[in-house]
């Protein structure tokens, strides 16, 4: 009944709120349909094998997609009807928090702490907001709690069932989102470091840890390098950027609770704190604790004990997990708000504490009647200041034009693969929430940004199909991108189709290219030349990923690495030793992250030019993405010997180490500091030549 309640409220308030999804929450829409299609669950797309699945979550796990993508299979795939998964990730939510409640005091108090939790301001925006944090706070509140029912002491703690499902759940929030290590790492090592220590549970723990490995290891191994680079970006430089304090600081720490009388609501926080000083209170007085004056009965609807030890226990295990998880997430570079969602059910669930003691008492001095009222009293009061929050976050005029404008685009290229270029970058127009509309019910419209610096300008102009342009203010402030919308309104190649009203006086403007203005040539032709010039080394690298990157933006499909794979492998089948046709295929494997097929072309391209080191170079390094070092070191190692290349001597002691052979590590300072000078060198060197 709770979350029925708690979803009707959420439908309703879905139903008024007229805004589009801006980046974040149109980025997770797109990467459920791109699952859901990968499953075969929605039109437009169909299995292509696990490595395709893997392919669709570079930067953050899958699970979180695969289970929204299945359930849009049901309820469709526009923002609002994609919002019943949030719904199924609440109902997760409560079931833990109730269950865990129940533990703790008994089932009355778990329904309470699961009320609480429904009221929260912060908790209930996240369930109509479509981001992780939903998702990821349901499921590291049962990896806490299924942790914590293994960590009991024994006969309640410690069997093997318990070790399973506690691995089990950390493994699911892990695959939801790499943050959950936020709240999970410290709890998880302290569960793992008593259990290592106890001879009856050393097994369990090694045998938990596989399975939540095995689970883990084949996404990480497949995205490794783009996961890093991409919580570099939304970690670290983020926070740079929003000027957040440093992790280390004062300020740092006390960041997140600043924030818990708006997140929580006041009145959860004031009737949490007052039971909180009364239960202390109460064990100043043990006379009167002892004659049960005030004393906070067993509730007597708990029934038989539960596997966690009965009524009562398990606090200090959710004190310990809420403290560790507000620390480590304070230390943080990126203070975003919604980071701390998953440590508030557990502050809930303490502060569901003092309601309890202010109930007991209540109920123990006027009687159950009026315990009752005060009671629903309470929750009609954390409702409402909620409820106030949420009716003044509605915004209930659509305040962005592109549902129209991409149905625009729609009618004139139906389910063909098109790419938009959106020059406006604000929550209301940007790329992501192009693409969102453009891929309903199997469509195949991709929104993309280009034009941000004026270098690129040229190519959008010779190559762009169709863009989105506003009038006015283009909702950027850079300046090249307003630049470029003035070129395509003053290039004769371009025409406005349609103009839709925006905010602020604008108009949303869809511009196409003319018929009477073909795009250029296809990139087929200058990505294989670009492909030989990494027979040159680090002096062809610039070129080819300066290249590679705004050519992406302009076919958000990469149709060109199809017909670029079928002139290759023609090629080979009248030459096998075709240098061109090689060296086309390793590069499109290695920007398909395909590194054991890139490896095999670099091998062949070694035959075929003994002479050249760069090829040996290339197979080292996709070995070492591919995590077999000893492959990459024996390579490595052979090329160095006909080879003086100080980047072959780096990847050798590189290799090495991570293979583990830590004779090389003396060694392996200097020589990579050697191989990087060397590549910056002739980086430069390749840039201006080409200049």
């Amino acid at each position: 009944m709770i979350w029925l309640a708690g979803t009707f409220a959420d439908r309703l308030w879905l139903q008024l709120d007229q805004r589009l999804p801006a980046w974040d929450q149109a980025e997770y829409l797109n990467s459920a349909v791109d699952h859901g299609r990968a499953l075969g669950l929605l039109a437009g797309g169909g299995w292509q094998g696990w490595s395709a699945l893997l392919d669709l979550s570079p930067k953050i796990p899958p699970l979180a997609s695969l289970v929204n993508g299945s359930v849009m299979a049901f309820s469709g795939d526009s923002p609002d009807q994609a919002s019943w998964a949030l719904a199924i990730w609440q109902l997760l939510l409560l079931a833990v928090v109730a269950c865990w409640g129940r533990q703790l005091g008994g089932p009355r108090f778990g329904l309470l702490a699961a009320a609480l939790v429904c009221l929260a301001p912060a908790l209930a925006a996240l369930r109509v907001d479509f981001t992780l944090d939903l998702p990821l706070t349901a499921t590291a509140m049962l990896a806490l709690w299924r942790l914590g029912c293994w960590y009991a002491p024994a006969p309640r703690g410690g069997r093997w069932s318990q070790a399973l499902v506690a691995a089990a759940a950390v493994a699911t929030a892990v695959m939801v989102k790499q943050s959950a290590l936020l709240v999970l790492l410290l709890p998880c090592l302290w569960a793992a470091g008593t259990g290592l220590g106890q001879p009856q549970r050393r097994l369990q723990t090694l045998a938990a840890l596989a399975l939540v490995l095995t689970v883990a290891l084949p996404w990480l191994k497949h995205n490794w390098i783009t996961t890093l680079g991409g919580t570099n970006r939304a970690v670290i430089e983020s926070g740079a950027a929003e000027g957040d304090p440093s992790p280390l600081s004062l300020a740092s720490l006390f960041w997140y609770p600043r924030l818990f009388p708006a997140q929580l609501g006041a009145p959860m926080l004031a009737v949490g704190a007052a039971g909180g000083a009364l239960a202390l209170w109460q064990r100043r007085r043990p006379a009167d604790a002892a004659t049960g004056a005030a004393a906070e009965p067993p509730d007597q609807g708990s029934g038989p004990p539960t596997e966690s030890g009965g009524t009562g226990s398990g606090w200090g295990w959710l004190l310990g997990c809420a403290l560790a998880g507000w620390l480590v997430t304070s230390l943080s570079p990126n203070k975003d708000p919604r980071y701390i969602a998953p440590v508030l059910p557990l502050l809930v669930l303490l502060l569901a504490r003092g309601w309890w003691v202010l109930l007991q008492a209540a109920r123990a001095r006027f009687g159950p009647w009026l315990g009752a009222v005060l009671l629903g009293v309470g929750l009609l009061g954390t409702g409402a200041t909620t409820a106030s929050e949420r009716v003044g976050e509605l915004e209930r005029r659509a305040e962005s034009p592109v549902p129209e404008a991409i149905e625009a685009v729609r009618q004139r290229v139906g389910t063909a693969p098109t790419t938009v270029l959106v020059i406006p970058s604000t929550a209301e127009v940007n790329q992501h929430n192009v693409s969102t509309f453009g891929r309903l019910g199997g469509g195949q419209i991709l929104g993309r940004e280009s034009g941000k610096q004026k270098r690129e300008h040229a190519l959008v102009l010779q190559q762009a199909q169709w863009l989105l342009l506003a009038s006015g203010d283009q909702g950027t402030k850079r300046k090249e991108s307003r630049q470029l919308s003035r070129s395509v309104r003053s290039d004769g190649r371009f025409e406005r189709v349609g103009s839709w009203p925006w905010t602020k006086g604008r108009q949303l403007e869809l511009w196409q290219r003319r018929a009477a203005a073909p795009a250029a040539v296809p990139f087929d032709r200058r990505f294989i030349t670009l492909s030989r010039g990494l027979e040159q080394g680090p002096a062809g690298l610039g070129a080819v990923f300066d290249a590679i990157g705004p050519e992406h933006q302009l076919d958000g499909h990469f149709l060109y690495q199809a017909r670029v794979r079928r002139w290759a492998e023609a090629r080979l089948s009248a030459n096998p030793n075709d240098r061109e046709a090689l060296w086309a295929l390793a590069l499109l494997d290695v920007l398909l992250n395909r590194p054991a097929a890139a490896e095999g072309w670099f091998k062949q391209l070694e035959a075929v030019d003994p002479a050249n080191p760069w090829p040996s170079a290339y197979r080292s390094v996709v070995l070492l993405a591919d995590w077999r070092p000893w492959q990459a070191a024996t390579v490595a190692e052979a090329a160095r010997l006909r080879h003086d290349e100080p980047v072959l001597d780096g990847l050798v002691h590189v290799a090495g180490v991570l293979g583990g052979d830590l004779r090389r590590l003396p060694g392996t300072h200097a020589a990579v500091e050697a191989a990087i000078a060397s590549v910056e060198a002739r980086i430069e060197a390749g840039a201006k030549e080409g200049r």
